[in-house]
């Protein structure tokens, strides 16, 4: 273990600079006496600036000479006698006291202390502390003032206080105290000045609130005086061995009284920074200033290397460990991580963040829930202003955050009428949840597989328009093509009007609207939405043709008011709607009616549209601004499509094997 007296070689060699620099005052300086430090009362270890009367020339300066007298340390100043009662070396001050107040019952200042017009002064120096700026003013007055409380005239104004206990008949003597140096010509004309002396602690009360018996409180606690500056004369050596000293002092006083963290870094760069601002103060901007910064700097990098090598010796295996927790923490934040990265991205786009005690508070502690899906619970919530949201809490996710991020990222900055609007959303560790618009009709299944709660032909249409439009927005109108992969019955919301929204993107996907096809997912759709290029790549490339069968399915199910796939019809053939309804569609084009078929227009409409969205191969299958075109064109126009593969009654045991799940991913509740 290096020792801490290692850390003052930078001391020795500014030693060694000086001497460079000044070889000839290093020759006539060789015989100098060594100056030792001296105590006088409670003042201990005192030296240089200071000296004891018979001190050798050199040691020291002879203002800070003391004289020591029952066993209180005296300082002329001026033509003043002044205690010193406490010396600072890590301030570079100490602190004094007029001895003419040491044993009076009416003490004022010194009569000899007249005013300076720089304060109190040493050669070549100004010695009391600059941030001494109040000083108290006695003045002797010829005749009584008619008020006493009036200001003296000067603007740096003060109140005049009687001294009752110096005043006499023909002369009444006052004192004043100001923040400014006072001056002769800045009292009244009937009072001349009798002495002067500064307050350095003035932190009790106010000048308009001070009684004498307070002035001379402050007094008696004296004032700060600072260590002498730069004197015309005195040479680099004397510099050098000064500043040594006061260095040497400060780490003493460091080490000796410090804590750990104080000590240890008095030692490593204190005792330099102390030093080089030692030498600063006396000797400002020369080349030694620029000559010891450029030690310092050298000899604190070569500090360093061996600090961090004795560190490195006691650190290297802890810090390995704490390594490998940190490793081992950043994998479990990872999901947070990448999650955070993309919030701060969409902060400009992105709706509203809240915390997840807000949304606590919005839910009601989850008092309502509305629904229960795959992706986690849905709760309804209250905004300020009466405003209802449905309240998404994701559960189940993937360890990265992939649906959150991509339910964020896909709808977070999307306005159509026909697309849920996301509010808001909470993410918070693994606490995540999407605040949407409540829809107050629930979700489309609700109604289309009820008999009791049926659409009219003409709204069902304008829901399947809806439903389209928002679709092909996606689609089209965004920067990103957004690809939805999960058109179902419970995705789609209904409002007060039953407008319909496209909501629940947890797989939709972001891609440049130029992009041919898709790479290959890892998506959930619910079987029977689900298009056939997603289950094997036999069938083509995923793409947006791929929401359009989605959307197929759907309008065959809004049509024929049942699952698309029914395994308790009364008859086989009946089993798969699309492809009964193919059959007879066909059957009865050609005027082969075999049974009763009765159809409305409307649905003929929706059924034929829903077979061209349901192509086995996506080439065959329409845009969603064709589909749009469609649905908004009458029945006549449309030609009945080529036969779907799966249609054909070979193909209904195969359809059979399909299942559906009852997942719900609503977020609204019915009425």
């Amino acid at each position: 273990m290096v020792s801490s007296h290692a850390f003052l070689l930078p001391l020795q060699a500014l030693a060694m600079i000086s001497t460079l620099i000044t070889n000839t005052e290093a020759i006539a300086t060789q015989g100098q006496a060594f100056c030792p430090s001296f105590s006088c009362g409670h003042l201990q270890d005192i030296r240089s600036p200071f000296r004891m009367q018979g001190d050798p020339q050199g040691c020291g300066f002879p203002e800070y000479e003391l004289v020591c007298i029952d066993s209180k340390a005296i300082i002329h100043i001026n033509n003043g006698r002044y205690f010193v009662t406490s010396i600072s070396y890590t301030k570079s001050t100490f602190w004094v006291v007029d001895a003419n107040l040491d044993n009076s019952s009416c003490p004022i200042p010194a009569s000899n202390q007249h005013p300076y017009i720089n304060g109190l002064r040493s050669e070549g120096s100004t010695l009391l502390d600059p941030d001494t700026v109040t000083w108290a003013a006695f003045v002797s007055c010829s005749e009584m003032l008619s008020d006493a409380s009036s200001l003296f005239i000067s603007c740096s104004s003060g109140i005049y206080r009687p001294v009752n206990c110096r005043s006499m008949k023909n002369s009444f003597v006052y004192v004043f105290i100001t923040t400014f140096f006072p001056r002769v010509g800045y009292i009244k004309p009937s009072c001349r000045y009798l002495s002067m002396i500064p307050l350095g602690s003035w932190h009790v009360k106010r000048p308009d609130n001070a009684s004498y018996e307070d002035i001379v409180n402050f007094m008696r606690n004296g004032f700060s005086v600072r260590f002498p500056y730069y004197r015309i004369g005195t040479t680099y050596h004397q510099i050098i061995n000064l500043c040594l000293k006061e260095a040497k002092g400060y780490y003493n006083d460091k080490i000796s009284n410090s804590s750990i963290v104080d000590q240890t870094f008095a030692t490593v760069f204190g005792i330099d920074l102390h030093f080089l601002r030692c030498v600063n103060n006396y000797s400002y901007r020369t080349k030694l200033f620029w000559a010891v910064v450029a030690v310092i700097s050298a000899v604190d990098i070569v500090k360093f290397v061996i600090v961090f090598g004795i560190l490195s010796r006691f650190v290297s295996s802890p810090l390995a460990v704490l390594t490998f927790l940190a490793y081992k923490y950043w994998k479990t934040r990872i999901s947070i991580d990448a999650v955070e990265k993309f919030l701060q991205m969409q902060h400009a786009l992105s709706p509203t963040r809240y915390a997840y005690t807000d949304i606590t508070a919005i839910t009601g502690h989850f008092r309502e829930k509305l629904g229960q899906g795959g992706y986690g619970s849905v709760y309804k919530g209250m905004l300020p202003g009466d405003v209802n949201v449905a309240v998404k809490m994701l559960g189940n996710l993937l360890c990265n955050g992939d649906e959150f991020i991509s339910e964020v990222s896909t709808i977070g900055s999307i306005h159509h009428v026909n697309v849920v609007r996301l509010v808001g959303f909470c993410s918070e560790e693994m606490k995540r949840a999407l605040v949407y618009e409540y829809m107050p009709r629930g979700s489309l299944d609700k109604y289309i597989f009820s008999s009791e709660q049926r659409f009219s032909w003409y709204k069902l249409n304008e829901i399947a328009l809806g439903i389209a439009r928002g679709i092909y927005y996606l689609h089209q109108g965004c920067e990103m093509q957004i690809l939805h992969f999960d058109i179902k019955p419970h995705n789609i919301l209904l409002d007060n009007n039953f407008t319909p929204k496209i909501a629940d993107f947890g797989l939709a996907k972001l891609y440049p609207r130029d992009t041919g096809h898709i790479p290959s997912l890892a998506a959930r759709p619910l079987i029977g939405y689900i298009a056939p290029e997603m289950i094997s790549r036999n069938f083509g490339v995923v793409s947006c043709k791929s929401d359009v069968y989605s959307f197929g399915m759907l309008l065959l199910e809004m049509a024929g008011g049942r699952r698309n796939l029914d395994q308790h019809a009364e008859r086989r053939s009946q089993t798969y709607y699309p492809a009964w309804v193919y059959n007879h569609l066909t059957r009865q084009e050609v005027g082969e009616i075999c049974e009763a078929f009765d159809i409305h227009e409307v649905e003929r409409k929706l059924c034929v549209v829903g077979l061209w969205c349901i192509q086995m191969n996506s080439h065959d299958r329409p845009t969603m601004s064709e589909v749009i075109g469609m649905l908004e064109a009458g029945v006549d126009g449309l030609q009945i499509p080529p036969e779907p593969f799966f249609c054909g009654d070979e193909q209904n045991s195969v359809a059979g094997t399909f299942h559906f799940s009852s997942e719900l991913s609503a977020i609204s509740e019915n009425e």
